[in-house]
């Protein structure tokens, strides 16, 4: 029987980790270009070691609550960099398009310390992803949890960007296993773009709207010989569903009419950085054009 970390182990994987880049510099230098249209808000700070890290949201200068209210995530887990730099373009390039229909909150960095060391998990060995949940013991999580529950506000459509990685099988998976003590099979990872949903209320037509806007610019994941992605059968074309709640994920907790996930392969022979980040963007703006067309969803 494998044996699970202790807290010892924990320490020793993060002595490991190393800085590798600068989330002042490639993240948060970048937002006061969007003061004119967004405040700025600073909802946490952490200390890792001796480092601090502030954490930003964006918010709608002109807060309508006549209008519907979105919000955008990235860098939940902070080694998926197209989803990072996807919503700082969504947000830089093309939010002011849409403010006229919607109250934005767009959070560009969900975890500032694996963004730097190029990791899933936050400084504690733990997955943020698996715990959007009240108290929770990913810091990161409960930052966002706590401020979105703060904000007392309804959301219409919740984007969740991600990536999946070739790096998920030859580091993550392996460390999960180590970490759990227990086995831990390979994904066999689809090359393409896919979304995953909510199990319990999919939106099909959403979701095959977005899909249809991201086949323009990168390819759609195909199914494996079981008619699956990462072990879950398709809805659709490039759609799985997960039980988003009852696994603490990000779009889980907002309760939010519309939600999706983006899950982009940047290792892909077949594309490129600028297409990852494209395919962010245009996820965002292909669900927001969903809504527009049938307001018949507005709250």
């Amino acid at each position: 029987m494998l044996k699970k970390w202790n807290n010892e182990d924990k320490k020793k994987w993060f002595n490991e980790q190393k800085i590798q880049r600068s989330y002042n510099d490639e993240v948060v230098s970048k937002l006061n270009a969007c003061t004119k249209d967004f405040n700025i808000t600073t909802y946490a700070s952490l200390l890792v070691e001796d480092k601090k890290y502030e954490f930003y949201a964006l918010e709608s200068k002109d807060f309508d609550i006549k209008k519907d209210t979105v919000l955008v995530t990235g860098g939940v887990h902070g080694y998926e960099t197209s989803g990072i730099k996807g919503a700082l373009d969504f947000l830089l390039n093309h939010s002011k398009g849409y403010l006229q229909n919607f109250n934005f909150i767009i959070v560009p960095c969900v975890s500032p310390w694996a963004y730097e060391s190029i990791n899933r998990w936050n400084a504690k060995a733990i997955d943020p992803n698996r715990n959007f949940v009240p108290n929770s013991s990913s810091e990161e999580a409960r930052f966002l949890f706590e401020y979105i529950t703060s904000l007392k506000l309804e959301f219409l459509l919740h984007v969740d960007l991600h990536e999946t990685t070739n790096s998920d099988n030859t580091i993550y998976r392996p460390a999960l296993a180590k970490r759990d003590g227990i086995e831990v099979k390979d994904w066999e990872i689809p090359d393409g773009f896919y979304l995953v949903g909510d199990v319990h209320d999919p939106k099909h037509d959403f979701q095959e709207a977005i899909i249809k806007e991201v086949k323009k610019v990168s390819k759609i994941a195909p199914s494996d010989k079981n008619n699956k992605i990462i072990g879950e059968s398709i809805s659709q074309e490039g759609v799985i569903n997960y039980e988003i709640k009852a696994l603490g994920l990000c779009t889980g907790f907002t309760n939010a009419v519309f939600n999706t996930t983006t899950e982009v392969y940047p290792d892909s022979k077949n594309v490129s950085e600028e297409e990852c980040i494209k395919a962010q963007v245009v996820t965002i703006c292909s669900a927001l054009e969903y809504l527009i067309k049938n307001k018949s969803y507005t709250l």
